[in-house]
């Protein structure tokens, strides 16, 4: 019986010898579809390009050497030959490599944190029959991915975590160099690997295949995360082709917020939301957006930088497009944050414009005047359209002064598109009654501590301009107050869109405007013709004025007219769930946990 099983063994191996080594690739040059024949040799990555015609054999070559080697592993296994004599001492890793108690004193830390929603999946992968393929955990700096990796091996039974690696990726590693430890790794039986940081090997994106072709094909769970996103996007619509599982952190939504950091309070995620650190209560980093410098340290390490390094590995920089030449002369960083603080001064500046100076100021200032604990009437004293006006001016000039970089429309489109790739922005529809030809959006934020944090350090800076020196401390802080809660309110019900759109993929989640007046929300459904209106309101006090709008006879007719029969009535708010009349109280917080 062995000897039949050496000499198949000696059989295969002549004749894999015989077939191509590596994996084919495709890059697609001035529009034209290219393959490569790649593979390592002596440490170094080679590249051969190959015909149309001779890609289809070399493609069948190669799957049939993928499918002898299986065959020579499974044989090597009954015959229990060692891959490694005795004598000599083991080879030893190229990159960091964490096993046995090393890897058991990594993982400690994390035993005891709450896990994402999104840990289910992961997990389904480990334990799962799939084969021939990754999976791919990716999104922004401190949205837990390293965590996720650590809680899912601290999570396996003795026998499987005595097969698991942890690979730490550095700046310079090579495909190269993990290909060989991956080869040990799976010599001494290893067959979870995770690798954390994967992206900043600057061949990963070209040489992607290795690991579902090649390793995952042999039987190993492999797990790969990183913090450019964009690389992992690209490599996905190439080299990881339907051959990987892809699992994106970077949008957290408030439930997950509430539960994994204990943190509850809609307020709380509009201040520090986005990332999974809040100054050690579960994640135990510091706050991420707990000032305007690391709100832009943020900017430009998680995001500027995680574009610019993925657009450097594809294509051989051949996706730059327009932004070639702000990277050339070193300006794209700062062009990126420029496009991000313009969306968000932007949004200051419709808050101004539309709600602070219409109708809640005055509404502010009959607050203020029968506050029971500190009764003003500053609000009252000051020229609201002066405040407004003046603000207005001092934004755009300071969006004008600090604009270093010129940033064209087309600058602007590209960066904003992969924003979105990023699932940083989002953009929800706004529809008009009457029709209004012209398709409008707005643009949503997945990190709103960023937006809060941007929006509260322009304020405060303007405040400071010498118009408004001349009001006392005291009656600054209550203009900075009122118009920061102008800023809470918008917020909140951007983020009940954003999250109520995700969660609704099947249905229509737009906010909707009358010739006079609007809905916040309405959520319709095609399929049973209905729909749902809302208002979303940043109070905790009920009032007839909140819900005028959902009892307007003509703007409900008008609505279901068009959308199908209104069956829902709801105002969204931060007090208790009650009803009034028609018309359902909710609380936003219930609303955002709801499944």
């Amino acid at each position: 019986m062995d000897e039949n099983l050496r000499e198949e063994l000696a059989a295969l191996e002549q004749k894999i010898a015989e077939l191509p080594k590596g994996y084919l690739s495709k890059k697609t040059i001035n529009g034209k579809v290219r393959f490569y024949l790649q593979w390592t040799e002596d440490g170094k990555k080679k590249s051969k390009y190959v015909g149309d015609a001779l890609a289809d054999s070399l493609r069948s070559q190669i799957e049939e050497r993928k499918r002898l080697q299986e065959r020579v592993k499974e044989i090597r296994t009954q015959l229990s030959v060692p891959v490694q004599s005795e004598k000599k001492p083991l080879p030893s890793f190229r990159t960091t490599v964490l096993t046995g108690e090393r890897l058991r004193a990594y993982i400690q830390p994390v035993e005891g944190y709450k896990k994402r929603a999104c840990f289910e999946m992961l997990k389904s992968y480990l334990c799962g029959n799939s084969r021939d393929k990754v999976f791919i955990l990716y999104g922004l700096r401190r949205t837990g991915k390293t965590t996720l990796i650590r809680q899912a091996i601290a999570d396996m039974g003795a026998s499987n975590f005595a097969k698991c690696a942890f690979i730490q990726i550095r700046t310079g590693n090579t495909l190269a160099e993990v290909n060989a430890d991956l080869q040990l790794l799976s010599d001494r039986g290893f067959r979870f690997i995770f690798l954390d940081e994967v992206t900043l090997m600057d061949d990963f994106i070209e040489g992607a295949a290795l690991f579902s072709d090649i390793f995952a094909a042999c039987g190993m769970k492999i797990v790969l995360s990183g913090t450019d996103s964009l690389g992992f996007v690209f490599s996905e619509d190439e080299q990881l082709y339907d051959r990987c599982i892809l699992l994106h952190t970077t949008f957290i939504p408030y439930k997950e917020f509430e539960e994994v950091l204990g943190i509850k309070g809609i307020d709380e995620y509009i201040r520090y939301g986005g990332t999974m650190s809040l100054g050690g209560v579960h994640y135990n980093e510091p706050t991420t957006f707990a000032t305007a410098q690391s709100t832009d340290e943020y900017v430009d390490s998680a995001i500027a930088r995680n574009i610019q390094h993925s657009l450097k590995c594809y294509q051989y920089e051949g996706h730059f497009r327009a932004l070639q030449g702000l990277y050339k002369h070193g300006e794209l960083t700062s062009a990126i944050n420029r496009v991000i603080e313009d969306i968000n001064h932007r949004f200051t500046l419709e808050v101004l414009t539309r709600d602070f100076v219409s109708h809640d100021l005055g509404l502010s200032a009959k607050n203020l005047r029968s506050d029971r604990e500190d009764p003003t009437d500053i609000l009252d004293r000051v020229d609201r359209e002066k405040v407004t006006r003046r603000l207005k001016e001092l934004l755009e000039i300071k969006n004008q002064d600090e604009r270093s970089v010129s940033i064209s429309d087309v600058h602007r489109k590209e960066i904003k598109e992969y924003l979105d790739l990023l699932d940083l922005t989002v953009d929800i529809e706004i529809q008009t009654i009457p029709v209004n030809d012209q398709r409008q959006t707005r643009t949503l934020f997945s990190q709103p501590g960023m937006r809060f944090c941007q929006a509260e350090s322009l304020i405060r800076s303007l405040m400071q301009d010498a118009e408004f020196q001349t009001l006392s401390a005291v009656e600054r802080a209550k203009i900075i107050e009122r118009i920061l809660d102008e800023i809470r309110g918008r917020m909140m019900e951007d983020i009940v869109l954003l999250e109520t759109k995700l969660k609704n993929p099947k249905k229509q989640v737009f906010k909707l405007q009358f010739a006079v007046g609007e809905f916040d929300m309405v959520i319709a459904d095609p399929e049973k013709t209905t729909c749902e209106i809302y208002e979303i309101k940043h109070s905790k006090e009920r009032v007839p004025e909140q819900y005028r709008n959902l009892l307007d006879d003509t703007k409900c007719r008008e609505a279901g007219f068009r959308f199908g029969k209104i069956t829902k009535r709801t105002v969204l708010y931060r007090g208790e769930n009650t009803t009034d009349g028609e018309v359902v109280y909710q609380n936003v917080e219930e609303f955002l946990c709801a499944e």
